[in-house]
């Protein structure tokens, strides 16, 4: 076994390290994706900015929705499904909730300004949107949920949920009184979510190409915040699976 193999054994076989049973008899098969939040996250970061830059009253009208909302269902919806989706393979249960709840909201999102583009339904007059209110808080709660999972293996993650919840909050605060100035202030908090979601996709990415840390991944373990280290090993004996890596 090389010292870097060693290394790996000791940190995950114990004090002992011996793996040697493992090693020796076990049958490993390798199943190697990249890391799918990667694409959930730039997914996320680019439909909830761009919806919240709108909502934030940064640019467009009442009628702007209807040509975002093409985009916001395929690059945050479908894009993020897809993700959540192989994020099962990946082990990932905080980012399988994350993205395949988001992205199912998103491709909602889509599906209910189509149908407004269409005529087949009328928004709620006066600014006032009880229904679509209370789907943000749901959305308010189960983010929460996710980013106190989170902080068990990620601050970055943990930022991009934590204010995901708080936008959502707020927002459905604004649907359900009428009240523009919290939808804006949702719409800032948003804004911050996608920004920080860009930066974790950023650094995971170019970990990815690089092989070594290159930007610090915001995860607990020190040596995923020093540039230059390197994170994956050949085989790895990850919470009793021999070959099998757990996360992303």
């Amino acid at each position: 076994m090389t010292p870097q193999l060693q290394s790996q054994a000791k940190h995950n076989g114990g004090a002992g390290g011996d793996v040697s049973a493992w090693r020796d008899s076990a049958r490993i098969v390798l199943q190697p994706i990249a890391a799918p939040s990667i694409l959930g996250l730039f997914g996320f970061a680019g439909a909830t900015f761009m919806v919240a830059a709108h909502q934030a009253e940064w640019f467009g009208n009442a009628q702007s929705p209807v040509f975002l909302f093409p985009f916001a269902a395929m690059f945050g919806g479908l894009a993020q499904f897809l993700a959540g989706m192989w994020a099962y393979r990946a082990r990932d249960g905080v980012a399988t909730a994350a993205h395949g709840t988001w992205g199912s909201f998103w491709l909602a999102y889509g599906i209910l300004w189509l149908l407004v583009a269409t005529g087949d339904i009328t928004l709620p007059p006066g600014g006032k949107f009880v229904e679509l209110g209370y789907w943000f808080l749901v959305l308010a709660a189960i983010t929460t949920s996710i980013a106190i999972a989170s902080a068990g293996e990620s601050v970055g993650i943990f930022a991009v949920l934590s204010t995901l919840a708080a936008g959502s909050a707020f927002t459905a605060i604004g649907f359900l009184t009428t009240g523009t100035t919290w939808e804006q202030v949702g719409g800032w908090v948003f804004i911050a979510s996608a920004a920080m979601a860009w930066y974790v996709a950023t650094a995971m990415l170019v970990a990815a190409a690089w092989g070594r840390v290159v930007l610090p991944l915001g995860k607990l373990k020190k040596e995923a915040n020093v540039p230059g280290r390197e994170l994956t090993y050949p085989i790895e004996f990850e919470r009793g699976e021999p070959g099998v890596k757990q996360g992303q």
